[in-house]
């Protein structure tokens, strides 16, 4: 391969998208483009511009013509790593090309320098396999992830590369989130503090009751989610799992378990791992072929993918690494790779409980109800499952089965480890903040207001509890007043004057702000 060749382009739009003005894609997307690599073009593009100023702009990082580099593999790399970060799955997918002499021959550039150190030590951590180089003598280590542009963990000094190692995973399972205003906003706003001091006001009786109802809530709408209507015992039962996250270490064995809650009739379902290709999608009504979403990781990769997501969530229990971004990375993963035929999205949703759990996020038994404010927003939920699934279809290669499934054809194991979930871990922080300012005080302020509404019914009516519960119901039905049914029926004995009561007092606590 020539290490020294054209890789800037000059073109008025890349992979369907406008450049924001004229210039040069550079970095890793031009390496993916000319070297044909099987990786998706990055969400952010890097561009010099024919100007001399420089900005971001939604998709693009616009450099000026000082920021150029040299039309070689190595200096396009070195670009890469000093402005657009770690891209993982680019260098997994560049090693695969490359054959080790031309490795080698990249790395003797600059053979102490800090970027060649970053490249030696991806290849030998990505590969799994040692260079015949010397282990370095120089004193200074450095940082692989540049925190001014992505979250690290904690590192682990690697003495052979001089790098610290502040990767937030393993070799089976890494994806990377990049730093945004979005991300800093919600992390430097310290939500997490927030809901403590909410929670601390709250009476403990209160807070006990609204995180039953809350845990309800929360199953019924994961379930929504996923089309399903379930009766409240399926839903009460699935609940009590969702309220119980954190408590059982993450393993395959727990989720098969977990799946087995989900599932209530397995008749049609084989359960456990799945044993042949998945997608999510459609099928053609005419000739039945699939029409996929997401194609799922293949079922022969399943096993390592697991272990090494497994091995990340307890990487990320570093105290270093935010609990929401962690939550993200594995949660988002687990319904990435899809490891099951059904009930991979509660799992899913359950993994962010566990893991906001297990990160002492939640505190005081209150699991965070954020299946609620997903489905509140659902279109936003499916866009930024798409984010990461539709690119990756164009390296895929399946064929269709004699049931209509899809079979994999190709090697895909590295784009279900190697991601970057900036977008979904801004969706999930976004859900958390919601979660906190108007799920939670919307179940507690409904409760308060119950609790007052039924002070004044039973000081004037001394109702059984039952009554209460179903007097509330009929005027929540409508809007504060009495239908004629019900005042026919469940409450004919009340007279006119006591129904005006009522109904004033209701609208009073319930409806006025």
């Amino acid at each position: 391969m020539k290490l020294n060749t054209q890789y800037s382009i000059r073109i008025p739009a890349f992979h369907g998208r406008k450049l924001p003005e004229e210039g040069l894609v550079v970095g890793y997307a031009a390496i993916i483009e000319n070297l044909d690599l099987h990786a998706p073009i990055p969400q952010v593009i890097a561009l010099i511009s024919d100007k001399n100023k420089k900005y971001e702009v939604e998709g693009w990082k616009v450099f000026t013509p000082k920021h150029k580099p040299e039309e070689t593999l190595y200096k396009q790399l070195v670009f890469a790593l000093k402005y657009e970060g770690i891209n993982l799955l680019v260098y997994k997918k560049l090693f695969e090309k490359l054959k080790t002499a031309e490795v080698l021959q990249l790395l003797n550039i600059e053979p102490t320098g800090m970027y060649s150190r970053k490249i030696w030590f991806l290849y030998e951590w990505l590969t799994n396999e040692k260079l015949e180089i010397p282990d370095l003598t120089i004193k200074k280590a450095v940082p692989l992830i540049d925190e001014k542009m992505q979250y690290a963990i904690n590192g682990k000094s690697s003495p052979r590369h001089r790098i610290i190692n502040n990767l937030p995973g393993t070799r089976d399972y890494c994806p990377l989130i990049f730093k945004t205003k979005k991300l800093e906003n919600h992390i430097n706003a310290n939500i997490s503090d927030k809901k403590n001091t909410f929670l601390n006001s709250i009476h403990k009786e209160v807070l006990q009751r609204a995180s039953s109802f809350l845990l309800l809530k929360d199953s019924k709408a994961s379930f929504t989610i996923e089309g399903e209507n379930p009766g409240n015992n399926r839903a009460m039962r699935w609940g009590k799992a969702i309220g119980q996250a954190g408590q059982k270490p993450l393993s395959v064995e727990e989720l098969i378990r977990l799946q087995q809650i989900v599932i209530e009739n397995s008749r049609f379902i084989e359960m456990g791992l799945r044993k042949e290709g998945g997608f999510v999608g459609e099928h053609d009504r005419t000739t039945g072929e699939p029409i996929p979403d997401h194609i799922s990781a293949k079922a022969g990769d399943l096993e390592q993918l697991l272990k090494g997501l497994m091995a990340t969530n307890e990487v990320l229990q570093d105290q270093s690494y935010d609990a929401v971004l962690a939550a993200a990375n594995i949660a988002f993963g687990f319904v990435f790779i899809h490891p099951f035929v059904d009930g991979n999205g509660r799992l899913h949703r359950y993994i962010i409980h566990h893991v906001l759990a297990k990160k002492a996020f939640t505190q005081q038994g209150v699991i965070f109800p954020v299946s609620s404010s997903i489905l509140d927003h659902i279109d936003d939920y499916k866009t930024v499952l798409e984010t990461y699934s539709h690119p990756l279809l164009d390296h895929i290669e399946w064929k269709e089965t004699e049931d209509h499934n899809v079979e994999v054809t190709n090697d895909t194991i590295d784009l279900y480890r190697y991601f970057d979930a900036t977008k979904q871990a801004e969706f999930l922080y976004d859900c958390v903040e919601d979660t906190l300012e108007r799920v939670i005080p919307e179940e507690v302020t409904y409760l308060q207001n119950y609790d007052n509404f039924k002070k004044y019914i039973d000081n004037h009516f001394e109702m059984p509890d039952k009554m209460v519960a179903i007097l509330v119901r009929f005027l929540e039905q409508n809007n504060g007043i009495l239908s004629k049914r019900a005042l026919a029926k469940e409450f004919s004995a009340l007279k006119e004057k006591e129904i005006k009561d009522i109904e004033t007092n209701y609208k009073t606590i319930f409806l006025e702000v």
